[in-house]
């Protein structure tokens, strides 16, 4: 395919995407099984357009004279704009672009090229315009950071790195980075077992990092810098015995292992078992020998009543801190499902909290940004469990990661959020719970 009928493909995702509020990896499966001639760089290169579009959605269409995604004429708007304002184009060289390709859009029109010239001044636009947030959520985003707010939102709008946990039961960072130096692969600067490679622009695409040795042989898994950082929040040590309750594909639960050695035992469990599927194989490959594996229902957790000494909870949340990634969530999530998030939210931390041992912890994790999921539930919990008591994360986090680097939120001293602002590293708050032990008179 030549330039221009990519980018008429990538019209014809986006109007699927918003007219059906289909998912974006949907959208780009179903297009190219009805284009089975695409090759993988077309593919790559139109999947490139679609979620660059989808990250700014909100200022693009305002640059471009559109104030509401359901106008006629809007992914093709879409797309210009990104053409022109993300990858360099101009309405000249999309002028020479579309006449040389028969499949390529419809020539620009009069109002069209005067908007990719000029359009409208972007300065003057809404707050949650410049930021690329849905309107409707934009109190509950500007509740959480203030005066900040547009400036965590627009840090959601570039490509998001690959970043990867070297898996310690098995090499070495340096050794790592040493195997990786040809892909661009650079130490993290939060976590001491992170390696990043950066995101590229335009045509440049992310190594399939899974078909790499280094990967295949277990020596490093795919996991953002944040959810690494989460996971050494934990603190698990050598030894413990420690229970992630919604494990889903084990990411945090393979780092757990690594950082306990081995040593001691950690029990993967999820609602859903066909999230847990994929654990067995990563835990294979990488050599992490003391996870147990639990299969719902929640009654083959109970010889595990208040015996744990660290109960992970990663809750189910809105995904508002993975943006970056899945720009399309952005735009699909609802009020109702919001608050069923937050339903179930309430209900996890309601049946975690009976496996905590007396001195024991809970630890509350969510990839989201929104208040009334993070600190809201931990304030409402412990106000109805008095035998918990909210901790200082701030000094796990002094000790694992430092004093001298790039900071997260925090709102009271004690729970953390990061952000792709504060930390660039996706959205993740963390709360840690102590069961006080009962002293006897």
């Amino acid at each position: 395919m030549r330039f221009g009928g990519r980018i008429q493909a990538a019209i014809e995702v986006l109007e699927d995407i918003i007219e059906r509020r289909t998912p974006a990896a949907h959208a780009l499966r179903d297009w190219g099984k009805a284009h089975r001639f695409a090759g993988s760089k077309d593919r790559a290169c139109i999947g490139g357009i679609v979620f660059d579009a989808l990250r700014r959605k909100s200022s693009t269409l305002w640059r471009m004279g559109y104030d509401d995604e359901e106008e006629t004429g809007a992914a093709r708007a879409l797309v210009l704009g990104t053409m022109v304002w993300g990858w360099d184009e101009s309405a000249d060289s999309l002028t020479a672009i579309f006449a040389e390709d028969d499949h390529a859009p419809a020539a620009l029109s009069v109002g069209e090229i005067a908007a990719l010239q000029g359009g409208r001044d972007l300065a003057l636009a809404p707050d949650w315009v410049r930021a690329d947030i849905p309107e409707w959520i934009w109190p509950a985003f500007t509740n959480n950071f203030a005066e900040n707010a547009v400036a965590e939102g627009q840090a959601m709008l570039a490509r998001p790195p690959l970043d990867l946990r070297v898996n310690a039961l098995k090499a070495g960072r340096k050794a790592v980075l040493a195997k990786l130096k040809d892909l661009g692969a650079i130490a993290a600067k939060l976590s001491p077992m992170g390696v990043r490679i950066k995101a590229g622009t335009k045509l440049e695409r992310l190594p399939n990092i899974q078909s790499d040795p280094v990967f295949l042989t277990g020596e490093v898994e795919i996991q953002d810098e944040g959810s690494q950082i989460v996971s050494m929040m934990v603190d698990a040590k050598p030894g413990e015995t420690v229970l992630d309750y919604c494990a889903g594909g084990g990411g945090k639960t393979l780092a757990l292992a690594a950082d306990m050695k081995n040593a001691g035992k950690i029990y993967a469990y999820d609602i859903d078992k066909r999230r847990l599927a994929p654990l067995y194989a990563r835990a294979q490959r990488a050599g992490a020998t003391n996870i147990e594996v639990v299969q719902p229902p929640q009654s083959n957790l109970k010889k595990y009543r208040g015996s744990i000494d660290r109960v992970l909870v990663d809750a189910p949340c809105s995904g508002s801190g993975t943006w970056r990634r899945h720009p399309d969530a952005k735009w699909r999530l609802s009020l109702s499902t919001l608050e069923l998030r937050i339903t179930e939210q309430k209900a996890v931390l309601d049946q975690a909290k009976q496996y905590v041992r007396p001195d024991g912890l809970l630890i509350y994790v969510t990839c989201s940004l929104f208040a009334e999921e993070n600190e809201g539930q931990v304030y409402a919990f412990l106000e109805d469990n008095k035998d918990f008591e909210l901790l200082s994360a701030g000094e796990v986090w002094e000790d694992r990661i430092g004093t001298n680097k790039a900071m997260p939120w925090s709102e009271d001293g004690c729970t953390l959020t990061m952000t792709p602002a504060s930390t660039d590293t996706d959205g993740f708050f963390l709360a840690v719970m102590r069961k006080i032990k009962k002293v006897a008179l």
